[in-house]
This record gives structure tokens, sequence and C-alpha cells, in this order.
């Protein structure tokens, strides 16, 4: 069930390998390109061919990826390189669906305040243009053969990834029970409304409720409240059986961490925004070598290793507090670090860590 692009891995043809050594990319790209929009010797593009408003403030672009992008699994994100005023920006975007058979995928895009691409692509994205398209990554995929019963917590754009997953089961025909619990401060903010509702009546499988945090309910499938364990018992009598999913804002996800952690058998989240530094009880500092730049530093423990470095005077790759996700990765090829979000410690070698929800719980060897 965790299909992706039908354009993916494709393998180059004897003609480009053979002439691979005797062509410049970007050359080729600039005149191919005055051929069509999306044609280039090796880089992923993607062009805009469908625009839909999804709810006040959002809007949804349907995309067509040229032969190199690699794909994504229902539940990922790409990072989209716009270009605004002449300059390039990348942001990250959850797929709202699985890649379709024509290799096309759409993505919702919800006003930021400030945000400089949300705001562009709700103003202006239209029909034919082009933007840079990175391969899916994350976490938030079903497995192949999904088992037991779920439940999805999501909040603002968090809804995007579920709603891939969602879709991805209902083309199975719902497989396993599921229930979607959606946070918004008003229904109007709300996107897939009718199509939920629909899925909610198709299949009996499939239970859900949109949650309101500035207004007040008013039909049937509407709650009142923030996250907290009476709504989630209350709502999900079986809680304490279910497979758990959690995407939204860092404060949204870090509470269902600490509401969640221990009491349900999977538990597996994203945040879009920095989740806030939980209290622990490291103390002490650790020594962290950068194998590139052959540093040796003392950083503090239970502090993330992207605000550590920070501190020290180095400004590691990262766009984290802009939304784009996975930029801070790096190698680990020795010492433990503790995952910020969970608390769980991971000290294999040769281990990719995102220095942005990582803490260092021994001396390290960070690949920077």
């Amino acid at each position: 069930m965790s299909a992706v692009s039908p354009l993916a891995s494709r393998p180059r043809s004897p003609l480009r390998r053979l002439a691979a050594p005797f062509v410049a990319p970007p050359v080729f790209d600039f005149w191919a390109r005055r051929l069509h929009p999306t044609w280039t010797w090796e880089r992923p593009l993607a062009r805009v061919v469908g625009r839909v408003p999804a709810a006040e403030g959002a809007v949804t672009l349907t995309l067509q990826p040229n032969r190199h992008w690699t794909g994504a699994q229902p539940g990922q994100h790409v990072n989209l390189g716009v270009e605004i005023d002449g300059v390039r920006v990348t942001r990250s975007y959850s797929l709202d669906a699985p890649v379709g058979a024509d290799g096309r995928l759409t993505i919702t895009v919800k006003q930021v305040e400030g945000g400089r691409v949300s705001g562009h692509l709700l103003e202006h994205a239209r029909r034919g243009d082009v933007f840079d398209i990175g391969p899916g990554f994350g976490d938030l995929v079903l497995p192949e053969a999904p088992q037991g019963a779920w439940l999805l917590l999501a909040a603002g754009s968090g809804i995007t990834p579920m709603m891939a997953l969602i879709r991805q089961l209902a083309a199975q025909d719902m497989p396993v029970p599921v229930t979607l619990l959606y946070w918004v401060r008003r229904r109007a903010q709300a996107c897939f409304v009718e199509e939920l509702r629909t899925l909610a009546a198709r299949h009996a499988g499939f239970d859900m409720q949109f949650v309101l945090t500035g207004e007040v309910p008013a039909t049937g499938d509407e709650a009142g409240g923030r996250i907290d364990v009476a709504l989630l018992e209350t709502r999900v009598p079986d809680l304490a059986q279910r497979q758990v999913y959690a995407c939204g804002p860092g404060g949204f996800v870090a509470t269902a961490q600490t509401l969640l952690d221990g009491r349900v058998p999977l538990l597996r989240s994203e945040a879009f925004t920095p989740p806030p530094s939980p209290p622990v009880d490291d103390s002490g500092t650790v020594s962290v070598h950068l194998a590139r730049s052959g540093r040796a530093l003392t950083l503090p423990r239970g502090t993330n290793l992207l605000a550590a470095l920070e501190a020290e005077g180095l400004k590691p790759r990262s766009g984290c507090r802009m939304g784009i996700c996975n930029t801070c990765a790096c190698g680990k090829s020795a010492g433990a670090a503790r995952d910020l979000r969970t608390g769980h410690v991971h000290g294999e070698p040769s281990a990719a860590l995102k220095l942005c929800v990582s803490s260092a719980v021994t001396d390290l060897v960070l690949d920077l």
C-alpha cells in the first residue's frame, strides 16, 4: 500500500549514458526548457496544471512533475523551490493524496501569517508555473499491510498528510478501522470537509470529527476544545488499542506525545514547526567532534543540537524555523543522541539525525 510515483526510479536510456560525459546539464536545461518548461537533463521540476480553492485561506495545487522526480509515498512531504521576485525560496509541503497513475500530485497550501511562500502560492500561483521539486521524505507513512485500529490526529495544515493516508485507505475500501480528529480554529478554515463527510457516510470503519477551538460546535460531527485526555477517551473509547499518527504545529504534537506516549501501541508524529523543547533531566556537557571541519566543541546536554551549534557561532544548514523540514539532517558516526520529541535515545553508528529535534547524550561525531 506504500505506493510511490510511477515516475520513480526510471533508468537512464543508453543514449543518455553515452552522452552524459559530453553534456553540461545547465546548458542542456537552458535550451531544452525553451521547447518545454519542464524538460531538463536531470533536474526535477513540477508544473502547476490545476488550482482550486480548498478552504478559507487555502488552495489545492495539482502538479505534474517531470521524469526526474523520484516520487513520494502518501503521508510524506516534498521541498518545493519557488521563485519570488527573482529569488528562489524553498518550503516543505505534504502531499494530500497518493500520487496519481499519471504521476500527478496535489498539495494543499494554507496561508501562514507572514509566510512569503504560502502567500505567493495562494495569491499568484497559476497554471503553467514551474517549481523545483525534491524527493518525498518523512516517516508518517502506513505499513504495507495496516492492521489493528488507527487514530489520526491533525491540527491546521497537519490535515494534509492525514488526508493522503485516508485517501490511500479509502482506495482499499478502508481495510482497518480509522478515526480522524481534526482541529481547526473556525469551521471555514477546515479543508476537505465534504469529502471527509462523504467518506464517513460511505465507510462504516471510518469515523471523523472536526474539533473547533474558536467557535461553538453546531453539528453532530463537531466538538469543541483543545487536545486533552478527556476528549480523546470520550471520542475514542478503545484509545489504548489504537495506533496513532499525529501532525500539526509543534505545540500540538508535543501535547499529543505527552498524553499518549506509553499509552498506545504505536505513536508516530510530525510537526511542521519546531516543537518546544520538553524539560529533560540531562545535565553537564559532552564533546562533539565535527568530522568535516575538524572542530571539537563542548556542548550542553538537553539542548537541541541546532541551537547549541548556533550558540558556538556555527551556521549549520537548516530551514526548520521556516517550515523546511529535513534540511538540518546530518550524519552521526559515533555517540548517542536523544530525540526531544519522543525521549528515545539513538546510539546506532552511521545514523542520520535531525539537529533541531536532537540533543547529545554522549560524546558525538557529526558529519559537519
